[in-house]
């Protein structure tokens, strides 16, 4: 809760700029407005008393400090993605022992630090592993990657237990009654950190004779990401791709529309299908669903419900990646292991 007070005023601590050039000095993709906003989300939708009262209460077993040391191999696509799997093991009173990703070494040891500032003791419970060290001395293990690096996790940590994590994406269901302010938050969705989290959606699921004229003039609105030079490297490069190719796509100058049965959508192009009516929908979410990590839209769908647009980046503290428990998970963690 304290932490979550530093963070919401962080434009007042003379360290702050300096820790965001650091980080965009290390990743081109971290912008300040981006890191601004991923430390925003955690600061609301996770930091608050009654976030964090609400949340321990569904979990009665929350007590003391453990004797469990936790392993943490982080991602770095997006700022401070790894930052709810941390807060997990913290709250469970466990050790976390974490192998931060190369591409985002400088935003979680500062909130760690932060921490420490208020609450001297916090110090103990977190610890950052050596680079190109191996993780040793851990009683389980959260890993999360790309479907390559979680077949490595697999085997490296699989006597352990375990959360491995693989490619996810997230998707959006239009029916053609979206209003302007519905698909301008769609392209928070879609747009923001670049489109590189696994809550960005990069599949659009919409009704045969969908116009698309309205969606690519409202999502203009959003052009000013081809300002940065890695977008628009991105934005050409996959441009140059579908016209020697001769493969059929929609451009509004920000992004690229192109028909495709895939979830996973290059930076700066996005995935559509048709769908014929309810049923059909939910038979093509049903056959992807192990790959989709969240789903936006205000069509109601029995077995895959949608949240409201906008608010895939924002998630809060239940909102468990892969729909995995964490906290459920570190409970039924064997102590003193040790391995």
């Amino acid at each position: 809760m304290a932490l979550g007070s530093e963070l919401r005023n962080l434009h007042q601590d003379p360290e702050w700029s300096d820790i965001l050039q650091l980080a965009q000095a290390e990743n081109g993709w971290f912008t300040p407005d981006h890191v601004h906003q991923a430390v925003s989300a955690i600061a609301t939708s996770m930091l608050t008393r009654a976030h964090l009262t609400a949340w321990i209460d569904h979990y009665p077993w929350v007590g003391g400090p453990t004797d469990r040391n936790i392993a943490l191999v982080m991602a770095g696509n997006i700022p401070l993605v790894g930052f709810h799997d941390w807060l997990c093991v913290f709250a469970s009173g466990h050790r976390a022992k974490v192998k931060l990703s190369d591409k985002d070494r400088v935003l979680l040891p500062f909130l760690v630090r932060k921490l420490g500032d208020i609450a001297f003791e916090s110090w103990a419970f977190t610890e950052f592993a050596v680079e190109y060290e191996p993780l040793r001395h851990f009683d389980a293990v959260i890993a999360t990657g790309s479907d390559n690096s979680a077949r490595y996790f697999h085997q490296y940590f699989g006597k352990y237990p375990h959360i491995i994590r693989k490619n996810r994406n997230s998707i959006a269901v239009l029916d053609g009654t979206e209003t302007k302010a519905d698909l301008l938050a769609l392209g928070k969705d879609i747009f923001n950190y670049f489109g590189l989290g696994c809550r960005n959606v990069s599949k659009l699921f919409v009704p045969f004779g969908y116009s698309f004229e309205f969606l690519l003039e409202t999502l203009h609105e959003y052009r000013d990401l081809v300002q940065h030079n890695k977008y628009l490297n991105n934005f050409d490069y996959n441009f140059t791709l579908f016209v020697l190719n001769n493969i059929p796509y929609m451009n509004n100058g920000c992004i690229l529309l192109k028909e495709d049965d895939a979830l996973t959508a290059r930076i700066a192009t996005l995935h559509y299908a048709y769908y014929q009516d309810s049923n059909d929908l939910s038979a093509k979410i049903a056959q992807q669903k192990d790959n989709i990590q969240c789903g936006v839209g205000h069509v109601n769908l029995p077995d895959f419900p949608l949240l409201p647009f906008g608010t895939t980046q924002a998630p809060g503290l239940t909102d468990y990646a892969d729909g995995v428990d964490v906290m459920q998970f570190l409970s039924a963690i064997p102590g003193g292991v040790n391995a």
